[in-house]
This record gives structure tokens, sequence and C-alpha cells, in this order.
């Protein structure tokens, strides 16, 4: 009995043995499943902040460039504009010494060129709707007079001159109309 004792106890040491080896074999794998978890976890973080200073970089990009892009829109604009002031800087000095016949016709002709200029280059579109009729989108009526002879709203004579942008109104022309008696 003795010796049956032995060897349970001697079996018992043997399953006790082979149980520790197992559980530091099976810690020792979870040790470096850990390890290897946490420097992956470590570089997808230092991946995850990396892109989000990208974001903020090209966020930061894309508005200094927004407000570039805005305060030199014009440039062109601009530049086209300022051989008309030149040139009615120089209508200003030829007007001193010249007729008011001359002077006007030289106004006229620097008028003339900035429309046409604003007109090929910018997309500029007059808007005289004298004779035609009544366009509320385009058109701002001032007056009003009663005539017999049209059957629709009229328009009459043009007061102002509207303009249209790329066919966009940017300001309506104001005219009076003709409306037919009631």
């Amino acid at each position: 009995m003795k010796d049956e004792r032995e060897e349970i106890a001697g079996q018992a040491e043997d399953i006790e043995k082979e149980t520790v080896e197992a559980v530091e074999t099976e810690l020792g794998e979870l040790n470096e499943k850990i390890k290897a978890l946490e420097e992956e976890n470590a570089a997808l973080k230092d991946q995850m902040l990396r892109q989000q200073a990208e974001t903020i970089n090209y966020r930061k990009r894309l508005s200094r460039e927004k407000e570039e892009a805005v305060n030199f829109a014009n440039t062109s604009l601009i530049s086209d504009l300022l051989q008309f002031i030149d040139n009615l800087d120089r209508a200003i000095a030829a007007g001193r010494d010249a007729d008011v016949k001359a002077l006007c016709e030289g106004v006229e002709l620097i008028r003339n060129q900035l429309l046409t200029t604003l007109e090929k280059n910018w997309g500029l579109e007059k808007i005289d709707p004298a004779g035609q009729e009544f366009n509320p989108d385009e058109h701002e009526a001032c007056m009003a007079v009663e005539d017999p002879d049209v059957e629709t709203e009229t328009v009459k004579q043009t007061l102002q001159t509207g303009y249209k942008l790329h066919s966009r109104v940017i300001r309506p022309a104001k005219v009076q109309i003709a409306k037919p008696q009631s």
C-alpha cells in the first residue's frame, strides 16, 4: 500500500510538473502574443497620428490656397481695367486743353472699349430691353404709363442699363413700362 501511495504520489508529481511546464509554455506564448499585439498597437497608433497630422496639414494648406485664390481671383480683371484708367488719365489731361466735344468723344471711346473688354473677356452682357415685353427677372419697373397700343406690359424706355454676368443678372435694367389700358 505504501508502494502504491508512493507510486500515486510520483504520478501526481509528474502530472503536476507536466501541468506546470504546459502552463509555463502557454504563458510564454501568451506573453509573446501580448508583446506582438502591443507593438502592433503602437505602430497603428503612430500611423493614426501621422494620418491625423497629414489631414490637419492638408486642411491648412487648402485653407491657405483658398484664401490666396480669393485674394488674387480678380488679378486678371484688374489688369484689364488698368488700361482704361490710363486712357481716362490721358483724356483728363487732354480735356484741359481740348474742346468739350472732343473730350466727350474720347471718353465715349474709352467706355466702349471697356464694355467690349468686359463682354469679351469676362462674360458681361448688357440688358437694354427697350420695346421688349416686361420681364421681372431682368427688369425693374420704376414707372408705368397706360398705353392703348400695347397688349401686354412692355418696356417703353430704359432708364438704367442692366447687366448679366455669365447669364446671371447682376443688376436689373431700370425701366419705364407701358401697360394696356384697363
